[in-house]
């Protein structure tokens, strides 16, 4: 443990703080930058050397003790380390962001100061279309004709709100109350501080191919710009064992291993009688799970039988 008289420095990271107080540019008037942060991946090898003491001596190495922890989900070290971040960011994006509840948040105040002067706008040929099969997403690109109609419609939109919040402001209308319709689209700001652990876990939800493009717009940049240069170790061993990782379930796995060992008719009758897959009149009918498992097999470049033949 060493001698508790001895000071102790605090531990810095070059290449993070080159970058501290740099905004990353995101959307189109968005940003993240680093405010502040505690720790790095030395900080949680030592928390780890403290929790398990001896047994953590087999592992010689600080990457793979590193690797070792988030591999096999010993999460508690990672708290060891946190980072405070000022970001700018849609307020419907924020919804989401939000709903992260394991962070301390501070918030700029529509109530005590005036609205940020800004809306989230959208180019013609960025309007996306609803997804058939899941109802919180979306896929495909309107026409960029079509996108203009609603591009030049936004715009609109918000003109006339911000012309209507400013009135209300100039005749004396409280804050609170004159913002209220204020679009969706306004940029709003915040501290967001939050440990290592559950940074990991927006990262893995936010970063996600199936993610709200806005929000994994703003975790890609956290991901790749801030926590890669933080905590360097830390952030391989979580592409390595969390991002870039394929989780099976008990079903999958049966039917997995009906497809390697040839046996097609067996796995379909698994994909049946878990409702993975029901016949109609016109053909097949694939639940969210199955489509789910279909991504997984075709990373294992394993063919799909209830798609046809090879």
């Amino acid at each position: 443990m060493g001698n508790i008289f001895e000071k102790i420095e605090s531990v810095r990271v070059p290449k993070l703080d080159e970058i501290i107080g740099k905004p990353f540019k995101v959307l189109d008037d968005g940003f993240v930058r680093v405010i502040d942060y505690m720790g790095t991946d030395a900080s949680i090898v030592q928390a780890a050397r403290v929790s398990y003491g001896k047994g953590t001596k087999q592992i010689r190495r600080d990457r793979d003790l590193i690797r070792y922890l988030l591999r096999h989900r010993h999460t508690s070290p990672f708290e060891m380390c946190e980072i405070k971040l000022h970001v700018r960011v849609p307020m419907d994006c924020w919804r989401q962001w939000i709903r992260h509840r394991t962070a301390s948040v501070n918030e700029y105040s529509t109530r005590y100061s005036i609205a940020i002067d800004a809306k989230q706008k959208t180019p013609p040929d960025a309007w996306r279309k609803q997804a058939t099969t899941n109802r919180q997403a979306s896929e495909g690109l309107v026409n960029p004709d079509t996108g203009k109609k609603f591009t030049d419609g936004e715009k609109e939109i918000h003109d006339l709100a911000q012309k209507i919040y400013e009135e209300r402001l100039e005749e004396g209308i409280a804050r609170e109350q004159a913002r209220k319709d204020l679009p969706l689209s306004t940029y709003t700001e915040a501290y967001w501080k939050m440990d290592l652990h559950n940074l990991l876990h927006f990262l893995e939800l936010r970063m996600h191919p199936s993610a709200q493009i806005e929000i994994r717009s703003y975790a890609n940049v956290i991901g790749n710009e801030i926590v890669k240069r933080w905590c360097p170790i830390t952030w391989e061993a979580f592409l390595d064992y969390i991002f870039n990782s394929l989780y099976l379930s008990s079903t999958d796995l049966e039917i997995i291993n009906h497809l390697i060992a040839g046996d097609t008719d067996k796995a379909m009758k698994i994909a049946r009688d878990y409702k993975l897959i029901t016949y109609k009149d016109n053909g097949i009918k694939r639940n969210i799970e199955c489509l789910e498992l279909e991504e997984k097999l075709r990373k294992l470049n394993i063919h799909i039988p209830w798609l046809g033949k090879k």
